[in-house]
């Protein structure tokens, strides 16, 4: 029960990973679990929020101090976005597709979470039969602890 509880949780985990994540939105623990962002660069941004709200990707890279363009590009993957857009680059072109849809991220995720609990479901099933054998071999009187007694009841 408690394997099966383990891989929920780590499912939903999953699932909240590729939930996009608004800079001008996000909680401080949103902001940590982005990849790459860490405590320091989490109150850089909280701080310079409270002075007034990213407009852009650039206002982004220009205000907090330690962002350039290739960690923008990084938190951005991660997904992290501002006012709901994906960064596009110092070029401002216009952002290719993604490599998989977020539906098609998720299924895999769950595929995942699915073939996990399945292994879990056979170690556990290995377990409880060892553990079977172990309390069967404990209960069983052995053969040559029982001739003592036979042999003493004829008496």
């Amino acid at each position: 029960m408690f394997k099966k509880l383990l891989a929920f949780f780590a499912a939903m985990f999953l699932v909240a990973a590729f939930a996009a994540v608004d800079v001008n939105k996000a909680t401080e623990a949103e902001l940590d679990g982005i990849k790459g962002i860490g405590p320091v660069t989490t109150k850089l941004i909280i701080s310079e929020r409270k002075k007034a709200e990213f407009k852009n990707w650039e206002d982004f890279v220009a205000r907090v101090k330690g962002v350039g363009d290739k960690s923008a590009a990084k938190f951005s993957a991660e997904g992290l976005t501002v006012s709901g857009a994906k960064y596009q680059g110092p070029s401002a072109a216009p952002a290719k597709k993604a490599d998989k849809p977020v539906m098609e991220k998720a299924k895999d995720a769950a595929v995942a979470t699915k073939d996990a609990v399945k292994g879990a479901a056979i170690s556990t099933k290995d377990a409880v039969k060892e553990t079977a054998k172990d309390v069967k071999a404990a209960v069983t009187p052995k053969a040559d602890a029982a001739k003592p007694a036979a042999s003493a009841a004829k008496k």
